[in-house]
């Protein structure tokens, strides 16, 4: 899978509620209602990052936030899996 340009990489993400580009990811935080919710959002986003078989480089947990960081280890920087998972990870809470 090819790496997606910069210039690329912030028009796709621009309709995607959230998102943004840095230091080479895509990420995006979650504010949440407190520690269930977090925890439910987490076990949410797993699951769907494995039916994609596309997984995050972190979900940084906190008591009511979460942030998500995702690229494209293999192509070293964004690619097409990383905008999909974005996507849907935005239809699971949006």
């Amino acid at each position: 899978m090819e790496k997606i340009k910069e210039e690329e990489i912030k028009k796709l993400i621009e309709p995607l509620k959230g998102w943004y580009y840095e230091s080479g990811s895509i990420k995006k935080k979650f504010k949440t209602k407190g520690f269930a919710e977090t925890m439910g959002m987490v076990s949410a986003i797993g699951a769907l990052c494995q039916q994609l078989d596309h997984h995050p480089d972190y979900l940084y947990i906190k008591y009511a936030e979460i942030e998500a960081s995702f690229s494209t280890h293999t192509a070293g920087g964004i690619t097409e899996k990383d905008i999909e998972a974005a996507k849907q990870i935005n239809g699971l809470f949006v």
